[in-house]
């Protein structure tokens, strides 16, 4: 009697810890990026498990995060690269600054430039980036032009001075940026005759 008892206990434990595992609960400092990556996720796919249309997140919220278990066993499926056709969670993120007016040395919704505004996009997914262009063309690892993809800062030298403009590739060939000329944030093609020829190279940090 007293085995059955025990082996009943056991179940209802291990029960109860598989569904504390199935939910996460947002703490201060996180965003869903982080909270995909502590839970070996895809972003994508943790937006779809709970129906979000934003990234943006609130402390205490719950999140499912169901499949984490299936997917920890797998590591190498969560170091699969982002889709080429663009990512849904980076397209998003970039999104809530569009059609912001252009300021130099601007870094809010009042007005920003090309770093701050790569900068702010960033913050969301949990990622500090440098203030300036310059700055952030040292940050992560270099990536050839042919193998951009979703979330890469791609950066152009516009003033004939090296690295001068940062921009957030979105895939499909277009890009996001705060444009000094259109004065303010938008998106735009990277195989413009314009972009085309001041390209410098591009950095991946996510």
């Amino acid at each position: 009697m007293k085995t059955f008892r025990a082996l009943i206990l056991a179940v209802a434990a291990v029960s109860s810890a598989a569904h504390a595992a199935s939910t996460y609960t947002v703490k201060p400092g996180d965003t869903l990026y982080k909270v995909a990556q502590v839970n070996k996720m895809d972003p994508v796919a943790l937006m779809k498990l709970n129906g979000l249309n934003s990234t943006t997140i609130q402390v205490g919220q719950k999140l499912k995060v169901s499949g984490a278990t299936a997917t920890a066993s797998a590591p190498q499926a969560a170091a699969k690269p982002a889709p080429a056709n663009g990512n849904a969670v980076i397209r998003t993120a970039a999104s809530r600054y569009l059609n912001i007016r252009y300021v130099l040395g601007g870094t809010s919704a009042r007005g920003i430039d090309c770093s701050g505004y790569t900068q702010a996009v960033f913050k969301q997914l949990g990622v500090n980036l440098p203030r300036t262009a310059r700055s952030q063309f040292g940050v992560g690892r270099s990536v050839p032009r042919g193998d951009l993809r979703s979330g890469d800062l791609v950066f152009f030298n516009t003033t004939g001075a090296g690295v001068s403009h940062v921009g957030i590739y979105l895939g499909n060939g277009e890009f996001a940026n705060a444009n000094s000329y259109q004065g303010r944030t938008i998106i735009e093609k990277m195989n413009s005759t314009y972009w085309a020829t001041r390209y410098v190279g591009a950095r991946r940090v996510l």
